[in-house]
């Protein structure tokens, strides 16, 4: 049991980086960004060929870096080609596909059980949590950062650029320079998620990345309907709560012996749930009216 524990925390941890990449481009930037699936490909792709080649450590930047660009592309789409934003990530998705397959040397997987990972190399140190507390330690320090960036001058013209687009421009905000760094970010996050799991499975796959909105997203809202609207860190630490209770759920669905090719109709039922629960708690409420119900 403490072992199935710890690995929801692990995976918990390291998917949370999607939730807050989402956070930020689906709520702060009011923008449904696709390219999510792709970036994370990316992202292990990077990280385990690199690691392969020796350089663990440096996947984790250079992943990042990777999903900054490909952000940069969807950007680039919707700004200054007029592309639709879903269309644009979809574009920019596809695409992906094959700079994957490229940077695996056109594999469809890349194993690493006989390199050197980020985990490996603090095992001797930690322990048995050496999986747990630098899969922790790295979300907690993105969300730390994406908060305080978030508040600073550049991140609060992203802000408003979500929240009314028109008065930013006509505040002279260049909204497309603002959309561009907002999506390189997310992007940038997402692929640090796929880097430091690929690295965690010891293995990456050209498919890894499938599904990875609904995830981001179930992670996302499950966080929002557990913790109450508040100040930024909250909405940050509601975003890594929901994918920690999101694999939770997961596992439980595993211990109740349900085939994993159930999970994404799980995941589905999960993302209408939590966004429904609204509607749902209103239509149990009884109609008032003058604070009496109606008869």
């Amino acid at each position: 049991m403490l072992y199935v524990v710890q690995t929801a925390l692990e995976l918990g941890f390291m998917y949370a980086l999607v939730a807050l990449a989402l956070f930020l481009s689906f709520r702060v930037l009011n923008i449904a960004d696709m390219t999510t699936d792709g970036a994370f490909t990316l992202g292990c792709a990077v990280s385990a060929t690199l690691a392969v080649a020796g350089h663990p450590l440096l996947a984790l930047p250079a992943a990042m870096l990777a999903g900054a660009c490909a952000g940069s592309i969807t950007a680039l789409l919707q700004t200054t080609l007029k592309i639709p934003s879903i269309l644009a990530g979809i574009i920019t998705n596809t695409g992906l596909y094959t700079i994957n397959l490229a940077v695996m040397g056109f594999s469809s997987n890349v194993n690493m059980m006989k390199s050197k990972t980020l985990f490996s190399l603090v095992q001797p140190s930690l322990g048995s949590v050496y999986k747990l507390l630098p899969a922790a330690l790295i979300t907690l320090v993105v969300a730390v950062l994406l908060v305080v960036f978030l508040k600073t001058r550049l991140g609060l013209s992203i802000r408003a650029t979500g929240d009314n687009p028109d008065m930013v421009r006509a505040s002279s905000i260049n909204t497309g320079f603002t959309i561009t760094i907002g999506l390189c970010m997310s992007n940038a996050m997402t692929a640090l998620s796929g880097a430091v799991l690929a690295q965690y499975q010891k293995t990456a796959d050209i498919n890894l990345g499938t599904g990875m909105v609904i995830i981001g997203l179930a992670s996302l809202i499950i966080g929002e309907t557990l913790l109450p609207k508040g100040k930024l860190w909250m909405k940050a630490l509601g975003a890594v709560a929901g994918s920690i209770v999101y694999r939770f759920i997961i596992a439980i669905a595993l211990r109740l012996d349900l085939p994993s090719e159930c999970l994404k109709l799980i995941s589905a039922t999960i993302v209408a749930l939590a966004i429904g629960l609204p509607a749902i708690r209103g239509a149990m409420k009884p109609a008032t009216k003058g604070g009496k119900s109606k008869c």
